[in-house]
């Protein structure tokens, strides 16, 4: 209950009763209960107003006299005395009590009075702004409470000063008198439909005690087998046993900024590996801790808190803003994942979901033969056609084989347009609009490929030119055409042919100029596993049997 009026005047004339200025009344002869429907008092006379009184009356006060009669005390209840936070105040405001604590679960816009207790699982960085109403900065932190709910709490311009150098990730704190506003999707992963905005009037006070029944992160995580079929830009968690870290390279965006990129493989029991990206500062502290560890042969286990699916080429996932990196952590999905490598997972090969595995279903591991892209028409429906062949490369042109290519980043992607050379020896992309020093170099491989059934021509680009040739396009480059070692070209050139690929890849009919020709590119290539694939023939013989 809620006290709105501490205290009143007194209505009427009221007076207190004696035990002997009680006189007993006859009750109403209708009555079965016994209690009077009407009271008369000749030696006092009482207001009517003063009647509200009775409805205090105390039972004991009630006495049998006879088999019919009965004596009452009425009293007046005393007045309301405030508690010491309360009095002097007048009239007490709604929002001046403490509001209830109540569920994360439960908040929606409609409450006027809320407070939750929850700790910070997340603090993202300070950002600054400008639109058509000035310039301004903002910054956000994740919220969960003991009953698993999770929401975001976001400060604009004057909050952010209060509550900026306050907030500490692992801290509990009780924050109440704040906006609720529907999320925003594109920003905000949370499983909430709201989201706080805290005001000028907001409260967030420290919880003094540690508070063991909130968690200190809640996870929800989906096993790489699962990565492969959801849709891209999908935020998801997920965990698995780090196996190989690459070395962090330098990026430029296209604002002209530099970052860092790491690429990193993790499998899980599913028996699939996927790639996953660091970008930023995630490469140096996490990605440097992560390599040591590899390199001892030590292989971590890495859960990843918000991780950004994407589908280039493949399933891979890569970190945002709002992502977070959790090494050996103490949860039972790490306990079982560790348990499983150690005990013969550590041996089991992985397939890889990222720049192996396309969209198409069941087409993904079609086998064909070089000849069927011909007889069946693949390609040359609405949507390319997937299949995987064993053939050999025969021959590689090596005039053109790779390009000069804009570094700079468009969003968590890197431009890749062929660049030129300005008048000041720098690089130009007509895309970005931009110059810069150093430019990228990209395969761009024309590889004729040859079966039992036939020969064709592939494209291969970046990573599956690398795949096929074991160095990078820059290296290449670098050996020909400044080194000018043609000895040491050669021999990588020859190295690769007349060997046995699996090769994945991508036939879709194209236009060029007013010509339609099928165009075949390389997605995946790996030398053949003889183990392996003779497993897959064994597997193939009771389907060629004779009916």
């Amino acid at each position: 209950m809620e006290t709105i009026i501490p205290d009143c005047d007194v209505i009427g004339n009221p007076k207190m009763f004696s035990e002997a200025d009680s006189v007993p009344q006859k009750p109403a002869p209708d009555m079965p209960s016994g209690r009077p429907t009407s009271i008369k008092n000749n030696n006092v006379g009482v207001q009517t107003s003063a009647l509200a009184s009775f409805s205090h009356v105390k039972t004991s006060g009630f006495q049998n006299q006879g088999s019919n009669t009965q004596s009452f005390r009425p009293t007046v209840q005393p007045s309301y005395q405030p508690p010491p936070n309360y009095k002097n105040h007048g009239a007490i405001m709604r929002n001046e009590a403490p509001a209830r604590i109540i569920p994360i679960a439960a908040l929606n816009p409609y409450q006027g009075r809320w407070a939750i207790k929850a700790r910070v699982t997340a603090k993202g960085d300070l950002r600054r702004y400008n639109n058509a109403r000035g310039d301004g900065k903002v910054f956000s932190f994740d919220l969960l409470d003991s009953d698993g709910g999770e929401i975001r709490a976001t400060c604009f311009n004057a909050v952010v000063d209060r509550f900026y150098d306050t907030i500490e990730v692992g801290k509990v704190y009780v924050i109440s008198k704040g906006s609720l506003k529907p999320a925003q999707k594109n920003f905000n992963h949370l499983k909430n439909e709201w989201e706080i905005f805290l005001e000028t009037a907001s409260s967030v006070d420290l919880f003094p005690d540690e508070d063991a029944s909130i968690p200190r992160q809640q996870f929800s995580f989906r096993p790489i087998s699962e990565i492969q079929h959801t849709e891209s830009n999908s935020i998801l968690d997920v965990i698995g046993v780090v196996v190989t870290v690459n070395p962090s390279v330098p990026i430029l965006r296209k604002n002209g900024m530099e970052t860092q990129r790491r690429i990193l493989n993790l499998k899980d029991q599913s028996g699939l590996s996927v790639e996953l990206t660091l970008w930023g500062e995630f490469c140096n502290r996490e990605g440097q801790q992560l390599q040591e560890m590899v390199e001892t042969g030590n292989f971590p286990i890495l859960a990843i808190k918000a991780g950004k699916v994407n589908d280039f080429t493949g399933k891979s996932v890569s970190t945002i803003s709002a992502t977070q990196l959790f090494i050996n952590p103490d949860c039972s999905e790490a306990n079982s994942l560790r348990d499983w490598f150690e005990h013969g997972g550590k041996e089991i090969a992985s397939h890889s979901i990222s720049r192996e595995v396309m969209p198409g279903g069941s087409k993904n591991e079609t086998r064909k033969t070089l000849a069927q892209i011909k007889d069946e028409g693949l390609g040359r429906s609405d949507k390319p056609d997937w299949i995987t062949v064993k053939a050999t490369i025969s021959f590689i042109k090596t005039d053109n084989f790779c390009y000069t290519a804009c570094p700079l980043m468009i969003g968590d992607r890197q431009c890749n347009k062929k660049v030129t050379k300005s008048g000041n020896s720098r690089w130009l992309c007509d895309r970005c609009n931009q110059e810069f020093e150093e430019c990228d170099y990209r395969y761009l491989l024309q590889v004729q490929v040859q079966d039992h059934t036939g020969l064709t021509w592939v494209t291969a680009f970046q990573e599956t030119g690398e795949e096929i040739l074991g160095c990078s396009a820059k290296d290449l480059y670098l050996l020909k055409y400044e080194a000018e070692n043609d000895v040491k070209f050669t021999e990588i050139i020859r190295n690769c042919l007349f060997t046995e690929f699996l090769l994945r890849l991508k036939i879709k009919e194209e236009i060029y100029g007013d010509e339609q020709r099928v165009k075949i590119t390389v997605v995946k290539a790996e030398k053949v596993n003889y183990s392996e694939e003779s497993r897959f023939l064994f597997d193939m013989i009771p389907k060629f049997q004779l009916r």
